[in-house]
């Protein structure tokens, strides 16, 4: 399913996507259609085109493909908000206590031992905290183990019947230290190619981190992103305007 939006910036079509599909930035792929710079005179403007095969949560119908007119949703039309609770860490209901027993059974095949307990909840996205004495094998280099236990957790979800739903798993706030330290990371690396009108290249990243880099940097006027590489943990060059 394709869709189109637009924004003044990349990263505010991006979030504009992602807020009216109700889909996390992970679950679509982004075309950039048209860039028009800002200006004295004129705003910015950029139009991306979203590749996903998560439903959508939009009563609107997606582009027919490749060739025909693309779909267009508007929030405002859909009638639906996203809402997020905390503070009930039990299961509620079979789907979440089945969801916390897989993942705790999972835990103990891989020879350690947690408890795991509901974080948060929205619509169609369900949190799990992992409280262990074992929290950094579980995170792993890069947060590699995590995203691989979260990866089984949704393909366990999509097996309950509950393909709608988004399974976030986390461990010692790991996600919310990760986001952090990727966008100080961000910040420092443009520094650095606008002092040396140079490029950096940046250690493989899963979609979700990629992104991050791109949009944190994607109102600074004189530094561009791209993604290089092929597979899901593709590289982010980030490069001093007029390089290319």
């Amino acid at each position: 399913m394709t869709y189109e939006f637009e924004g003044r910036t990349e990263k505010e079509a991006i979030d504009r996507a992602a807020e009216e599909l109700r889909l996390e930035k992970d679950d679509f792929d982004v075309e950039i259609l048209e860039v028009q710079r800002q200006g004295i005179f004129k705003k910015g403007h950029v139009r991306i085109r979203v590749h996903t095969d998560k439903p959508a949560a939009t009563p609107y119908a997606a582009a027919p493909g490749e060739g025909g007119a693309p779909g267009r949703i508007r929030a405002e039309e859909s009638g639906v908000s996203r809402r997020t609770t905390f503070g009930a860490p039990e299961a509620q209901t079979d789907f979440e206590q089945t969801l916390i027993d897989f993942v705790t059974d999972l835990i103990e095949h891989m020879g350690y031992t947690g408890k795991v307990s509901v974080l948060f909840r929205e619509d169609r996205k369900l949190g799990l905290k992992i409280d262990s004495e074992y929290s950094s094998i579980l995170i792993g280099k890069k947060g590699k183990n995590l995203d691989a236990l979260q990866l089984l957790a949704n393909i366990y979800a999509g097996r309950q019947g509950r393909e709608d739903m988004r399974i976030i798993l986390d461990t010692e706030n790991y996600r919310i230290r990760r986001e952090e330290s990727l966008v100080r990371l961000a910040y420092t690396v443009a520094d650095r190619v606008r002092e040396n009108r140079g490029s950096v290249l940046l250690e493989p990243m899963n979609p979700f981190d990629r992104r991050l880099i791109h949009t944190t940097l994607n109102d600074i006027a004189d530094v561009e992103t791209k993604s290089e590489g092929e597979g899901l943990y593709k590289q982010v060059r980030v490069y001093y305007k007029g390089l290319r």
